[in-house]
């Protein structure tokens, strides 16, 4: 295994308030990693952090060796909590669009994966369901060949259903040689799929550990946990 993320004394503040503090983080490729916390902990700053999105007021990340940049953010395939996608264009357009800006996207495995889904690909984004904006987004997130996979949200808001092809859509097209991150409220949804997880809390890291030491350890769920560790 390599490390794809290193993470040295990362602070990021917002005025006087600050988001990560002193965050000292390494994580290994071929894991699913739950990124876990209650409200305003600091996980979508992280995750916008590490994507290049936001500059660190002090520290250093290094994603696959390299500091953040345009190598790095050629390494990092990002997806945001809220769609970033125009909605005007036509699903085909969009994978052109992903095709021209990534290097690395796979653009049979988009349309392979678009197949399954029956979608028409001159529908236009905004014609669509949000379930299935919600596992576009994804499709194309996902058939980059990216080292760090950012999810913030992945599964927020849609229907069962949906988040099974979601959660199965991920699985299916992450390579020993990545790393995938997914934020989420929805833990026991995600319990099933992730190898590690990660407790955020104020900015800093309280708990890095494997599922299956948790479940070893503490006898009891990820979700067991979280709701213990934090209860108001």
């Amino acid at each position: 295994m390599s490390v794809n993320l290193n993470t040295v004394a990362l602070t990021k503040r917002y005025g006087s308030e600050t988001a990560i503090d002193n965050l000292n983080l390494s994580l290994e490729s071929g894991q699913i990693v739950g990124l876990l916390g209650p409200n305003g902990s600091g996980k979508t700053t992280l995750i916008k952090m590490i994507s290049g999105l936001l500059t660190p007021n002090s520290g250093e990340i290094l994603v696959a060796d390299k500091k953040i940049g345009k190598e790095s953010k050629a390494l990092v395939s990002y997806l945001p909590e809220r769609c970033a996608l125009p909605d005007w264009m036509k699903i085909g357009e969009l994978v052109t669009m992903y095709k021209d800006f990534f290097n690395d996207f796979d653009e049979n495995r988009a349309y392979a994966m678009l197949k399954d889904l029956d979608l028409d690909l001159k529908k236009t984004f905004k014609a669509l369901s949000k379930g299935n904006r919600e596992k576009v987004q994804l499709i194309l997130c996902m058939s980059r060949n990216a080292r760090i996979y950012c999810l913030d949200e992945p599964i927020g808001g849609v229907d069962p259903a949906a988040r099974d092809y979601i959660l199965k859509t991920i699985l299916q097209n992450y390579c020993e040689d990545s790393t995938v991150i997914i934020s989420t409220h929805l833990i026991r949804d995600i319990e099933g799929v992730i190898d590690r997880v990660l407790f955020l809390k104020k900015g800093q890291v309280i708990l890095n550990s494997t599922v299956d030491e948790i479940r070893e350890e503490k006898k009891m769920s990820v979700d067991a946990l979280f709701r213990e560790v934090f209860a108001c």
